[in-house]
């Protein structure tokens, strides 16, 4: 696909802002205070922020001027890094690149998820199981990948043609790398069935979750022979917050044209047990993931499942660095648990946005956990903001109270 001249003005102007952006002294200094945060040499918390949900209140469609629907997609990512600098005053590190990634197929597992739709329009929506017994987990299959050359040189010349003089283009494969088979087989089974299988069919959970397990060994040798791994210690996001940014990965021995899963960032989570205890989530869950994630250089585990009771359990992870901590978690338990010994990956309330903005009760609820994590290595991260009301300027608030926070507290 050729780009229009029209739409390739406006993106080469707004990829000019973002290398503008990507060169300023702060980034260099960000990039050196996540290297030594990810190798537990403290030196302040961290703040990280992503809108998610709220993205289509803080930056609406209509803003865009491309005409082409390709080009408004490129379009839309390169002005949500300018209007994330400009008005999120995080520590995300801006670089001059853009991203090509690697086109993989994933022939799946055999089976499609079935959903009962919301009438909201972003409501929540149902489970529609479709293992319904034994018999149905005979239907599964072991995904098959094929990497897609001739699309991804395709899209890697579309983006020289648009960037060029201005944006790094770089392709890269398989970056974030995270495993869900929880979510993957609840969505199968529905998750009131996963729940009542722990106590009357465990053999059939744990026939699935072995077959999980299994299929993900396979992709995983799959990735390697075909070469998709790419390094991720950079500016990729890992696990359920954080970034890579790290010296001691890759290994000294790696090639970085052959990436192997010991050279990289992983992290898997398990949020459909969150309310199953410590013995249950490892028995069904934990000891699966275990032996996925010790292929890998460094881990991160957990996302918005409370982790308070089950964190020897995570401890026993091989590699583990990060831990997500939830806005439902024990933050002072906690604190005590990991010490200096890893990540601290706090997920704070995203209540907070909505509502109202009351100032003085985040800054409150922020200064906590900085003082009860001291000498720790916290990173508050703000995440499933589903909407901030049309307050766009909640982030900007929330995030210069984060950072009179942080520096009150060195």
């Amino acid at each position: 696909m050729v780009i229009a001249q029209h739409d390739k003005t406006i993106l080469r102007d707004l990829a000019r802002r973002l290398a503008e952006i990507a060169r300023l002294p702060v980034m260099e200094e960000r990039r050196r205070l996540w290297r030594k945060h990810n190798s537990l040499e403290r030196e302040r918390p961290m703040v990280l922020i992503f809108p998610e949900g709220s993205w289509v209140e803080l930056l609406p469609e209509s803003v865009l001027q491309c005409e082409d629907e390709r080009a408004r997609k490129m379009e839309w990512t390169l002005r949500h890094r300018i209007y994330w600098h400009e008005h999120i005053p995080d520590d995300w590190v801006f670089e001059d690149h853009w991203i090509v990634n690697k086109q993989i197929k994933n022939s799946g597992w055999g089976l499609e998820p079935r959903h009962r739709s919301s009438p909201q329009a972003r409501g929540a929506w149902g489970f529609e199981p479709v293992v319904n017994g034994p018999s149905d987990l005979k239907k599964l299959r072991y995904p098959e990948i094929e990497y897609d050359e001739g699309a991804t040189l395709q899209a890697l010349a579309e983006a020289r043609e648009v960037f060029d003089g201005i944006l790094r283009v770089e392709l890269r494969g398989i970056g974030h790398v995270s495993f869900h088979l929880m979510a993957i087989y609840s969505r199968l089974r529905g998750l009131e069935q996963v729940m009542e299988d722990m106590c009357e069919n465990p053999g059939m959970l744990h026939e699935a979750m072995a077959f999980l397990e299994a299929g993900h060994q396979r992709l995983i040798e799959q990735y390697v022979k075909l070469n998709l791994f790419s390094l991720n210690n950079d500016d990729t996001y890992h696990s359920s917050g954080g970034v890579g940014y790290i010296e001691t990965l890759p290994l000294p021995d790696c090639d970085p044209d052959r990436v192997r899963p010991c050279d990289v960032w992983a992290s898997a989570e398990a949020q459909e047990l969150a309310q199953v205890g410590p013995e249950m989530h490892d028995e069904f869950s934990l000891q699966y993931e275990r032996r996925l994630l010790k292929h890998f250089g460094l881990n991160g585990y957990g996302c918005c499942e409370d982790l308070t009771l089950k964190l020897d359990q995570v401890f026993t992870i091989p590699h583990i660095r990060r831990i997500s901590i939830s806005p439902f978690a024990d933050v002072d338990r906690c604190a005590d648990k990991l010490g200096n010994r890893y990540i601290f990956s706090w997920k704070c309330h995203p209540s907070h946005l909505v509502g109202g903005f009351d100032e003085d009760h985040v800054r409150r609820y922020l200064r906590h956990a900085v003082d009860v994590t001291r000498g720790g290595v916290l990173e508050m991260i703000l995440k499933d903001t589903h909407t901030c009301e049309h307050h766009p300027e909640r982030f900007t608030q929330w995030a210069r109270v984060a950072r009179e926070v942080v520096e009150d507290g060195v």
